[in-house]
């Protein structure tokens, strides 16, 4: 696997912000008691935790421009989110490849669509799957990878466009436990080289507080955004302050 660091200067992070905002679809309930408010600052990793049903997803959808909030405004860089954008690119659990196209033509995908040139596309596909350790899995089908595989490809694919903020719907949930902790390596390791500011939902306590600058804790009262004292830190856990942090979120859920 090649090193981390992008052959392009990388690109600046966005900041996301939230303004008294009311998550919910228009036809259904209203997620959360309260409005919710926060920034998230440009280059930051913020990860999502909370119960099912209160708002993770949603909160993920509506910072994409998918689905607009009920109340209040969403703003990347002070201007409000009405539609998705290329520079927000959305990484789900499930990996969403087309079974039809190759690892690399799934990769090269968004840069297509963007009509950047053939040449140009292949070598960016090409350097990102180097990146994630699949440049000898270019010219397979999806169904011919592992899942551990496919999710790399689609963080390569995400990422091949250089967004400023990615939004990851918890996309380690169906891997086991020693490809999960890979792919949190993985991430961190991408992430480091490109400049990109990262929501990164999950409901795994560990995970958020191994990948979190901070952690959004999203419940039945007003949010709580708690700092980790040590950020991707594999032995933190042990540590004081990780330990009762981790007791705090666990006992809010």
């Amino acid at each position: 696997m090649s090193p981390a660091s992008p052959p392009e200067a990388p690109a600046v992070g966005a900041e996301l912000a939230l303004h008294g905002v009311r998550l919910g679809h228009p036809d259904g309930a209203v997620l959360g008691a309260v409005p919710l408010s926060l920034r998230i600052a440009p280059g930051e990793l913020l990860t999502v935790v909370g119960p099912s049903g209160c708002g993770k997803s949603t909160l993920l959808r509506t910072l994409a421009g998918l689905l607009p909030p009920l109340d209040g405004r969403v703003t990347q860089d002070g201007v409000a989110i009405h539609r998705p954008a290329a520079d927000r690119a959305l990484v789900f659990q499930h990996d969403a490849l087309l079974p039809w196209r190759t690892v690399r033509a799934n990769v090269e995908l968004p840069l297509a669509i963007r009509r950047v040139p053939r040449a140009k596309r292949r070598r960016s596909a090409s350097d990102w799957l180097d990146r994630v350790g699949l440049a000898e899995h270019a010219r397979k089908l999806p169904h011919q990878l592992s899942g551990g595989q496919r999710q790399r490809v689609q963080l390569a694919r995400a990422l091949a466009g250089r967004p400023r903020a990615v939004l990851m719907d918890e996309p380690f949930g169906a891997l086991d436990a020693h490809t999960r902790a890979g792919m949190q390596d993985l991430l961190v390791d991408i992430l480091s080289g490109t400049g990109a500011t990262v929501v990164f939902v999950t409901h795994d306590v560990d995970e958020a507080l191994h990948l979190g600058d901070r952690v959004l804790l999203l419940g039945s009262g007003p949010e709580q955004v708690l700092e980790v004292p040590h950020p991707r830190a594999r032995g933190a856990r042990q540590t004081r302050d990780t330990a009762e942090l981790r007791h705090r979120i666990l006992e809010s859920l």
